[in-house]
C-alpha cells in the first residue's frame, strides 16, 4: 500500500500529461479535436484507461516488472493538420518530451525535499520517494515510447521520416504492435532493451542535479 501510495501521482500525473501534451501540439499545428472533446485538460478522469491506466502498473508494481501503462489515446484529426505527414511526427514526439520534462520537474522537486530534510523530515521523506518514482516512471515512458513499434510514438516519428509507400508498408503492424511488445516482456526482452536507457537518462539527470 505504501508503494501504490507513493507510485499513484506520478504514474497518473505522466500519463496524462503525456496525452494532453500530444492534443496540444496538435491543435497548434491545426487540429482542434482534441480541445472540442474537452481532453485538453489536465484532469485524469478524462484520460484514465481502467486497463493502460491503473489494473496494468498495480499488476507490474505488484510483480515486479517493468512499470509502464497508457491512458486512452488522445483523437487527432490527421486531416486537419496543416502539413500531415511532419505534424504527425511533431505531434508524436511531444509525449515522450513531456515525460522528459516531467523527469526534471520531479528531479527539481527532490533537490527540495533533500534540502528541507533536516527542518521538515515528515514532509521531505515522503517528497524525496515521490520524486523518485516520478523521475522512474518518466524516464521509463520517455524510453519506451521511443522505441519504434507501431503505435508507440517513436514509431509515429520514424514513419514520418519514411518515403510514403515505405511508411505505409510500416505502419500496417500496428494492429499487431500490442501484441509484439507483450511478447517481448513474456520473453524478457523488453526489459533488456528498456533498463541501460532509462538508467543512462536517469543517471544523467541525478548527476546533473547533483542528486
Amino acid at each position: 500500500m505504501q508503494q501504490l501510495a507513493v507510485w499513484a501521482l506520478p504514474v497518473l500525473f505522466a500519463i496524462t500529461v503525456h496525452e494532453v501534451a500530444h492534443g496540444w501540439v496538435a491543435r497548434q499545428l491545426g487540429d482542434p479535436t482534441a480541445m472540442m472533446l474537452g481532453r485538453l485538460t489536465l484532469n485524469p478522469l478524462k484520460h484514465i484507461d481502467p486497463i493502460g491506466t491503473v489494473l496494468v502498473p498495480i499488476l507490474l508494481l505488484m510483480v515486479g516488472g517493468v512499470i509502464f501503462g497508457w491512458a486512452k489515446p488522445v483523437p487527432i484529426t490527421v486531416e486537419n493538420l496543416r502539413n500531415p505527414k511532419r505534424d504527425m511526427a511533431l505531434v508524436a514526439a511531444a509525449g515522450p518530451l513531456s515525460n522528459l520534462a516531467m523527469a526534471l520537474g520531479w528531479a527539481l522537486l527532490m533537490k527540495v525535499a533533500l534540502v528541507i530534510s533536516g527542518s521538515l523530515p515528515a514532509l521531505a521523506l515522503p517528497l524525496t520517494y515521490m520524486s523518485a518514482a516520478g523521475i522512474t516512471i518518466n524516464i521509463i515512458l520517455l524510453v519506451l515510447n521511443l522505441i519504434p513499434i507501431p503505435p508507440l510514438d517513436g514509431s509515429r516519428v520514424v514513419s514520418g521520416l519514411l518515403p510514403g509507400p515505405w511508411a505505409w508498408q510500416y505502419n500496417r503492424l500496428e494492429p499487431y504492435g500490442l501484441f509484439i511488445l507483450l511478447g517481448l516482456m513474456f520473453f524478457g526482452v523488453l526489459g533488456k532493451v528498456l533498463w541501460p536507457p532509462v538508467m543512462l537518462v536517469q543517471g544523467e539527470i541525478y548527476r546533473l542535479l547533483g542528486l
